[in-house]
């Protein structure tokens, strides 16, 4: 979409949000009309809130036959008009973070922690500029989950499996999915015995989704 096109099809609109949209709609084709639990901060990062991401979806899902909770960031990427952007290679950073949380019956307030946790790793990219692709990894220097018993305490990141990598208007989006390791396979990282492409992939032959249950250990 060249910058014309652009500004005919956004430009009218008060509320224009073409990279919103563009999340949405990748969204909408897995999950249809489920309403998803929205979490968005009082106040806008653009408007000097404290939270870099501006909204995190979250959705029942059942593929891959495990019950469990889908997370979507909005923030990494560039979510409302701006005609300097149009066009571009990729739509702000380049991706949106991806989670998927094994389904325990949690309540609103008990998924709270890992939207904390998706904004704490956007202060990192906004203050650092140093930005995460796929086979990266982190240590979360405790558990995942604060105040919990969990042995997840560091993150790898794969291309989402279902919602991949999508053109905006604003330029590539790539749906970058954490996926929770523990602390031995942290220390294998650490070490150079294993590399995280390797510890994935070994995840991936019990749970292609590689959906993070913070009961796993190991």
């Amino acid at each position: 979409m060249n910058l014309e096109e652009y500004k005919q099809k956004y430009a009218d609109k008060d509320d224009a949000a073409p990279g919103w949209d563009a999340i949405d709609g990748k969204l909408s084709s897995i999950y249809g009309e489920q309403e998803p639990m929205h979490f968005a901060p009082a106040i806008r990062y653009m408007l000097g809130g404290p939270d870099p991401i501006d909204g995190l979806s979250i959705y029942k899902s059942n593929a891959g036959g495990q019950a469990h909770y889908h997370f979507c960031s909005y923030g990494f990427s560039g979510l409302y008009y701006e005609e300097e952007s149009a066009g571009g290679e990729f739509s702000g950073w380049g991706f949106e973070l991806t989670f998927r949380l094994m389904d325990t019956g949690q309540s609103r307030d008990e998924l709270m922690w890992a939207c904390n946790l998706v904004q704490n790793l956007a202060r990192y990219v906004f203050n650092s500029k140093k930005w995460f692709e796929q086979y990266h990894w982190i240590p979360a220097n405790g558990p995942i989950r604060l105040e919990s018993n969990t042995d997840i305490v560091g993150l790898s990141f794969v291309t989402d499996p279902e919602l991949g990598i999508i053109d905006t208007p604003h330029g590539k989006l790539e749906f970058l999915q954490m996926v929770g390791l523990t602390s031995k396979e942290l220390e294998l990282i650490k070490a150079g015995t294993r590399t995280p492409e390797e510890i994935v992939d070994a995840l991936r032959l019990s749970n292609p989704l590689l959906i993070t249950d913070l009961d796993r250990v190991g």
